[in-house]
């Protein structure tokens, strides 16, 4: 399918989120190990975000590794950082041919210290790219995103008059970037998982039933399609 028959529909979303999920289920499936899910789920990630940039999504922005995700066994989280730092090291070439922007959302002092360096790394050498901007959410929850942006409020002394929406914005991660339109979470499960709290306030969803390591570019065009098909009311009457 074309991107050209989307947007005869309607307005493509400028920012998608996808919460990646089912990377677990999809080894367990085939009787192999967590890591080679997470390993076919980061090659699914590189295959989306060549389907967002040549569809002409401004903002990507994939949940990696959330505040939570720390629960999980010592041998899954360090294979997932592993995994992680890898791919900022080995994508450099495909960033900067596709002119894609790297940022972080996220608290980079909870992350061990090589990968924070690698964030800030890559952030760094991309971000006069004007492609595609993918926002890696790692060691990210919304929940901590808004206490970590109520101190630096507070770290700004007091304010003049009444808090703001606006005033709030700009001590979140990434303030510059516009709220999600479209949130997409796969592998069937209808939950936020405390992922873009703030921002996502008036977000679409759309949720599959196909496990992450399995979506395609088609997959993405379909739910774009589908995001295309209504109509955003923000609180309002609809037509």
């Amino acid at each position: 399918m074309h991107p050209a028959s989307h947007t005869a529909k309607g307005p493509l979303p400028a920012h998608v989120g996808i919460i990646m999920d089912g990377n677990g289920r999809w080894a367990q499936q085939r009787n192999q190990r967590r890591s080679q899910g997470h390993l076919e789920g980061l090659k699914t990630a590189k295959r989306i975000v060549q389907a967002a940039g040549g569809l002409g999504i401004a903002y990507l922005t994939l949940y990696v590794f959330s505040t939570e995700n720390w629960k999980r066994t010592a041998g899954e989280v360090g294979f997932i950082m592993g995994l992680v730092k890898q791919y900022l090291a080995a994508e450099m070439d495909f960033f900067r041919k596709s002119r894609i922007r790297i940022r972080h959302a996220g608290d980079p002092a909870g992350l061990p210290r090589e990968i924070a360096g690698e964030i800030q790394r890559v952030c760094e050498d991309t971000q006069d790219f004007t492609g595609l901007q993918v926002i890696l959410a790692l060691n990210y929850g919304g929940r901590d995103a808004i206490i970590r942006a109520i101190r630096r409020l507070i770290a700004q002394g007091p304010q003049e008059g009444p808090l703001t929406e606006t005033e709030f914005r700009r001590c979140l991660d990434n303030p510059d970037i516009p709220d999600p339109d479209l949130i997409i979470r796969t592998a069937g499960e209808w939950r936020t998982s405390n992922f873009l709290l703030w921002e996502g306030a008036y977000a679409e969803y759309y949720v599959s039933d196909k496990l992450w390591p399995d979506w395609t570019a088609e997959d993405l065009r379909e739910a774009l399609a589908r995001y295309q098909t209504r109509e955003r009311r923000y609180g309002g009457a609809g037509t």
